[in-house]
């Protein structure tokens, strides 16, 4: 998802815009974040009643069919440059759109995906880029109710961004002596104290116990390092 939004506002499609089909909820949370960060969106989707729900607050939305290469046509979609399929509960729309946004050739294409199933689908067709936001959201809520970290995000490309209370192996050293980064590819970024004061981590930083450390690093490593 990150990428996404990196994408579009620093390549291509920061010049011409983005086209969401799909306006659930994940669909127009994107749409809408998407026109808050200043890039062109064209929303779409074939439900009056969630095309009305969401025109208050986005410059372009319609009505229409993704699915048809007729209509997507006639709203200009060939002269935008990502398309984002935010279909999710519908796996034949979800798939027949993107399979349009392909023939019509040109469009960058993210898709959502509801199910493993669905994704594996979509990835075949071509679509380099699939959403799990369902499994991610879920994996970020178990950790947080399992108390294994404070908070949880995956970034995509095997790397994830936790919040911890600082393990005991870190407490009364400071962040260049640990040696994480060298010895496990994690990076501490910021530390907060009890008082909720945050500073930018850095080689000098001391960590103290009580502290909350924001880190970063492979998904893999992190999910092993918890708090004990």
């Amino acid at each position: 998802m990150a990428q996404l939004f990196k994408n579009v506002r620093h390549g291509e499609a920061a010049r011409s815009g983005v086209v969401v089909i799909g306006l659930g909820r994940f669909g127009a949370a994107i749409a809408k974040e998407l026109e808050r960060c200043g890039v062109e969106v064209l929303a779409i989707d074939n439900d009056e009643a969630s095309v009305q729900k969401v025109a208050p607050h986005l410059t372009h939305v319609v009505r229409g069919d993704g699915t048809s290469e007729e209509v997507l046509r006639q709203l200009s979609v060939p002269e935008f440059s990502t398309a984002v399929v935010a279909i999710g509960s519908n796996l034949a729309a979800s798939i027949l759109t993107a399979s349009v946004l392909l023939k019509i050739g040109g469009i960058e294409v993210w898709a959502k995906a509801s199910s493993p199933e669905q994704g594996q689908i979509l990835t075949q067709m071509g679509i380099e880029h699939v959403f799990y936001p369902e499994s991610d959201m879920g994996r970020r809520a178990a950790h947080v109710v399992s108390q294994s970290f404070l908070d949880y995000i995956e970034l995509g490309y095997g790397f994830a961004l936790v919040a911890t209370l600082a393990p005991k192996d870190l407490v009364g050293q400071t962040l260049g002596e640990t040696a994480l980064r060298r010895a496990e590819g994690i990076t501490v970024v910021a530390v907060r104290d009890p008082n909720g004061s945050w500073e930018t981590a850095h080689s000098e930083t001391f960590v103290t116990e009580g502290d909350t450390v924001l880190v970063v690093g492979p998904a893999d490593k992190l999910d092993r390092w918890r708090v004990r």
